[in-house]
């Protein structure tokens, strides 16, 4: 039995992508059995070695005690005989899944596959990915037949980055397998690490798509509260006023207006749009939530031109400072952040536009968006963006945004989180 083999350190497991997943999967494990952690970059490995996270998320004391080897050596993934895979499943500039690091991902360990092993991905995708085009690739480049010479399950991520309280061993852990026998010792394996206990999904489309829904459900109610903050904008209504009365009900929805980005909610929901097509069903709901929280940005935006211009400014000689550009707070990945939508909207009216983040990396940022960070902002500013919650921000007060700016009876503040409602008395404010 493979969970048998495991505890006995007679079976290895590795982890195949080695970022906000699997890391803390890959330590959690070698606390407990034998690991191999497999990333394709070399840097990023050579970081895990001196017990670094690269995503800045995991502390050195968390690689303490952990009997796991870092390479970036496909070829040491012989070595394994349970492989999970936890890689980015993004989309393309069509917003259609691009799935050539889940694929690339595969044929590295198809390369390598013996009988007997155990493949479980926990790559968000759509219901039938896994078998319908993760599988065929492993029995191609292994000659092994799923099932009967190797066993393959599906158990999606719920780590949530920033999180300290909802980690990856508080969070139940939804697995699935291709029998009973796989379910029995994946699930098994699972329950090492995680003290929340399992949920034993019955198929592996189950397990996908029970993933796929926990995302495009907040991304279709983040979306309603969006669009509920355009009419009460248009209305002179604040909205998160309106959110903190009608949340006195007991079972009312508590989820609020923003910019949606990062690598799962404002990714997942096309995963599913795109799968439902081949069903001949155009899913209506959900585009329309994908609509408009991908149109956010741009809002706030030309929200923010109007205020300009009503403070009798020539937007091309204006001069913003937007606070934050990662996808979200307290984290460093500035994946499919939104904000850049707010920034490259600004700049197309000739908005000169400084952007500053305590905690994104300015390569990182310069190489996905094409502009650089400050690090020192100025004190000339016709009006300030905080775009993100870190915690950093929190306790700026009015005096601090006034000093920023280079004129404190026209200046605005743009409010996105509605961080500072009701602290405001002298600037324009606007938020969601």
């Amino acid at each position: 039995m493979m969970y048998e083999k495991l505890i006995r350190k007679e079976a290895v497991l590795s982890v195949v992508g080695l970022g906000y997943v699997g890391l803390p999967i890959a330590l959690e494990f070698a606390r407990k059995i034998r690991v191999i952690g497999f990333d394709i970059k070399e840097d990023r490995v050579e970081k895990m070695r001196r017990h670094e996270d690269p995503s800045k998320e995991l502390q050195a004391t968390a690689f303490e005690g952990c009997d796991i080897k870092f390479t970036s050596n496909a070829e040491d993934l012989r070595a394994a005989n349970f492989h999970i895979v936890g890689v980015p499943t993004p989309i393309d500039d069509h917003n259609l899944p691009d799935l050539r690091p889940l694929l690339a991902a595969t044929r590295s360990v198809g390369n390598i596959l013996k009988p007997g092993d155990y493949v479980v991905y926990e790559s968000t995708v759509y219901p039938g990915c896994t078998e319908e085009d993760c599988v065929p690739l492993l029995e191609e480049l292994s000659g092994l037949k799923a099932g009967k010479d190797f066993k393959v399950g599906f158990s999606p991520e719920r780590i949530n980055p920033g999180d300290k309280v909802n980690t990856i061993t508080t969070i139940k852990k939804v697995v699935s397998g291709c029998d009973e026998e796989s379910l029995d010792n994946i699930a098994k394996t699972y329950e090492l690490i995680i003290k929340a206990g399992v949920h034993r999904a019955p198929t592996i489309k189950v397990a996908e798509a029970a993933k796929i829904i926990e995302n495009t459900q907040r991304d279709v109610n983040i979306a309603l509260m969006n669009e509920l903050s355009i009419i009460f904008n248009r209305m002179g209504i604040n909205t998160y006023d309106v959110l903190e009365a009608a949340g006195t009900k007991w079972n009312f929805l508590k989820f609020f207006p923003g910019l949606v980005g990062g690598h799962c909610i404002g990714v997942d929901p096309y995963y599913l749009v795109y799968k439902a097509k081949e069903y001949r069903y155009h899913a209506q709901v959900i585009n329309s939530g994908r609509f408009v929280n991908d149109s956010m940005g741009f809002y706030a935006a030309k929200q923010l031109v109007k205020k300009l211009i009503a403070a009798d400014k020539n937007v091309l000689q204006t001069k913003i400072l937007v606070m934050g550009i990662t996808f979200k707070e307290n984290v460093s990945d500035i994946r499919n952040s939104r904000v850049s939508d707010l920034i490259s909207e600004l700049q197309s009216y000739g908005v000169t536009v400084d952007v500053t983040d305590p905690y994104a990396d300015n390569t990182e940022v310069a190489e996905e968006y094409g502009f650089s960070l400050i690090e020192q902002y100025d004190h000339d500013y016709d009006a300030v963006v905080v775009a993100v919650s870190h915690d950093d921000y929190l306790q700026l007060t009015e005096s601090d945004f006034i000093r920023m700016l280079r004129d404190d009876q026209k200046g605005i503040l743009f409010d996105i989180k509605g961080i500072y409602r009701n602290k405001i008395k002298e600037l324009t404010y606007w938020s969601f």
